[in-house]
């Protein structure tokens, strides 16, 4: 029997070592208190809300979900299980830290029901209002909650008086207040309403998904459950209309004036003190995004800038926004790189790039990559040149109010993160990580290779000699947009390392299409996801394998999950001189069938553009397999359905060509969590590759 404390159910258990680490920092104006999420240790998947007071260093729980709910498990709605998908969110209790401008009062749902703690105080109560709670946020002042229930934005009072209407939709299939899908899973826009400074109104998203295709996800192991149907915009198909009101607390309303035909998507919203309210929308093509400012007063737009792209233009996190003296910020492609502009000047030079503003005051905090690709930094510009505030290598990410920082950094030299509080340039606290101590050496290479320097990383088995001989390789890549996999952080690696050391060679490669190297590597997929990232792939093996003779090319397996699982199928079918066996997870088959802002982003309309579509998807290459080729797909999967692995299994089977298709039901886009089943399920992989590879155990 496998052993009870192995490190894949430990990786399992502790959702990949994460759990335990601090999360979601909220830091008051005044630097006296850091709010901030944090399990009891490194196996718990309750999340407890603390506070550390930066002028004693007392360290509190303040609000604990073992408390609050006794020994009651919590019951999640199906909305609340949604917005968890969508956020990839596994953890459990207390996941939401929105805060007032003070950073006094704290809002949070915890199994359905709408909890308020107050930092001075300590008192945390639980208030009588309509459930199940989605989203709850007070307001600047910390006079009132907002929250979603049942489609409808309400509010109530800090004390639980008051709980009213603000919003509600006008019949089924339509909501007030929430992000609907695309904005969740692909413009990384969660919520669907945002607070007026002073607290006396609401600018809030309207969604109307009557004209949306309806999909239907069934539990063909629970033959008795119905069908879960969910309303998902494929590519080429409706998506869910979106306009903006104005909503007083006293009842008045306006409806914000913008054109949504031409420019359908609400990518961004900003409202603060620094000026009116901003909106981003961008037009369906993705080509051109507006920065508009909005009169509250009358919800009529004027446009402020105006962004073109021959391919399309980046969504970044944290802009458009106001800085506090009314300058705005945004993030523009120039120069071969993403740069910080305020007030219509670029604040940084082309060395970097730009990936996100974290926090706008006088000045702007970001994240950025310099010439390493590997290591995010965190920055501080406006007026004067950019200074770095993370000072180590790394992956760093901060949060700051007033002049106190909380930069959180994850290091290849350390498990989990640092957690450094800083006033100014000085440390003035650390708090502490309860994440677990992963029980395996990394044998870790960082490379740059091959004539676009692709950045990989090889991973050997401890203990490995080269008088051993060469190693079976396993291509382990994400491969596409939005994700890297070589980073200069440890936990990135931990899972691969135990894949070599059951005697492989395991390399990931982060080709063109992924973050940090700037507009030109990211748009070189536009319109050849299957070219230009299969190419990269087998540029990166065959480089490495060129001066390192530990690899065994004549033993080459692939696998990955999501974009990765579409890769591995198409490096078995496209190019099975290079690749022996593959093992795709979760993979897009047909790009028809995934969603219309991420597909038509890259790919274009299907009717505008069909033999695109044709070239980039695998069921016509169905006939073309002869290499071993395992399919794993979670039957529940509402983002990557999972008709994708079944109409590519069909079409093999049509083709008499033989694979293996494993169905795992009840699991979504995310991977299994029990600790049993997580280890089984990698343990069964493990075999069918030495199976599929002819290598020994």
């Amino acid at each position: 029997m496998p052993n009870e404390t192995s490190f894949l159910r430990l990786q399992a258990r502790t959702q990949r070592f994460t759990l335990g680490s601090p999360r979601e920092f909220r830091v008051a104006p005044d630097g006296s208190r850091v709010l901030f999420l944090r399990s009891a240790s490194g196996e718990d998947r309750r999340h407890i809300l603390w506070r550390r007071d930066l002028l004693t260093g007392e360290e509190v729980r303040l609000a604990d979900p073992a408390e609050l709910l006794g020994d009651g498990a919590e019951e999640l709605s199906a909305e609340e299980r949604a917005r968890r998908e969508r956020a990839r969110e596994q953890g459990g209790g207390v996941l939401g830290n929105n805060t007032d401008d003070a950073v006094r009062i704290s809002a949070f749902a915890l199994s359905g029901r709408l909890f308020v703690a107050d930092a001075v105080s300590g008192e945390v109560r639980g208030l009588d209002t309509e459930s199940p709670v989605l989203d709850p946020r007070p307001d600047p002042t910390g006079a009132q909650v907002a929250y979603v229930s049942g489609s409808a934005l309400r509010v109530v009072g800090v004390d639980g008086t008051g709980d009213r209407v603000l919003a509600e939709p006008e019949g089924p299939d339509r909501a007030c207040g929430l992000a609907e899908f695309i904005a969740a899973e692909e413009m990384g826009r969660s919520r669907g309403y945002w607070w007026s400074p002073d607290g006396t109104r609401l600018l809030v998203a309207h969604t109307d998904r009557r004209a949306v295709r309806r999909w239907h996800i069934a539990d063909p192991a629970n033959p008795e459950a119905p069908p879960h149907t969910v309303s998902y915009p494929a590519a080429g198909t409706e998506n869910v209309f979106v306009w903006l009101a104005v909503i007083g607390l006293d009842g008045s309303r306006v409806e914000v004036d913008w054109d949504g035909v031409e420019l359908p998507y609400l990518a961004t919203v900003h409202w603060s003190a620094g000026g009116p309210p901003l909106i981003a929308v961008q037009s369906r093509d993705q080509r051109r995004m507006q920065v508009r400012w909005v009169d509250p007063a009358t919800g009529t737009t004027e446009l402020l800038h105006e962004e073109t792209d021959e391919q399309w233009v980046d969504i970044v996190p944290g802009v458009p926004a106001w800085t506090t003296d009314g300058r705005l910020v945004r993030v523009s492609t120039r120069d071969g790189a993403y740069r910080l502009v305020v007030d219509g000047k670029e604040v940084t030079e082309p060395n970097l790039q730009v990936r996100s503003v974290l926090q706008v005051g006088a000045d702007v905090l970001f994240t950025a990559s310099e010439e390493d690709p590997t290591q995010v930094h965190v920055f501080r510009g406006g007026d004067a040149a950019p200074v770095r505030v993370s000072t180590v290598d790394g992956v760093h990410g901060a949060a700051r109010g007033g002049d106190v920082t909380v930069l959180t950094s994850w290091r290849l030299s350390h498990s989990g993160p640092r957690i450094q509080v800083l006033h100014g340039s000085d440390e003035i606290a650390e708090i502490a990580s309860f994440a677990v101590t992963p029980p395996i050496e990394l044998n870790l290479r960082l490379l740059t290779v091959g004539e676009r320097a692709l950045r990989a990383a090889l991973l050997l088995p401890n203990g490995y000699r080269p008088e051993d001989g060469p190693l079976p390789v396993v291509l382990d890549p994400y491969g596409g947009p939005h994700a890297q996999r070589v980073l200069a952080s440890r936990n990135a690696f931990l899972a691969a390392q135990w894949l070599a050391d059951q005697g492989f060679a395991v390399l990931i490669a982060d080709g063109r299409g992924t973050p940090g190297r700037g507009p030109a590597w990211e748009r070189a997929v536009h319109l050849d996801f299957a070219g230009v990232t299969l190419a990269d792939q087998v540029d990166a093996l065959q480089a490495v394998a060129a001066e390192r003779p530990e690899l065994d090319l004549s033993t080459v397996a692939i696998r990955g999950w999501s974009y990765g699982g579409y890769l591995s199928a198409l490096a078995v079918l496209r190019r099975p001189d290079v690749f022996h066996a593959g093992i795709a997870g979760a993979p897009v088959t047909d790009w028809r069938l995934y969603d219309t802002h991420y597909t038509e982003r890259y790919l274009g309309h299907p009717d505008e553009s069909p033999e695109v579509y044709a070239h980039n998807s695998l069921i016509d290459d169905a006939p073309n397999l002869c290499r071993p080729l395992l399919i794993i797909h979670g039957l529940a999967d509402d983002n990557v359905v999972v008709a994708h692995s079944l109409r590519l299994s069909s079409a093999l089977v049509a083709a008499g060509r033989p694979h293996a298709l494993v169905p795992l039901p009840g699991v979504t886009h995310m991977t299994p969590l029990d600790d049993e089943v997580s280890e089984n399920f990698m343990l069964m992989q493990l075999t069918w590759l030495r199976d599929a590879l002819g290598v020994s155990r």
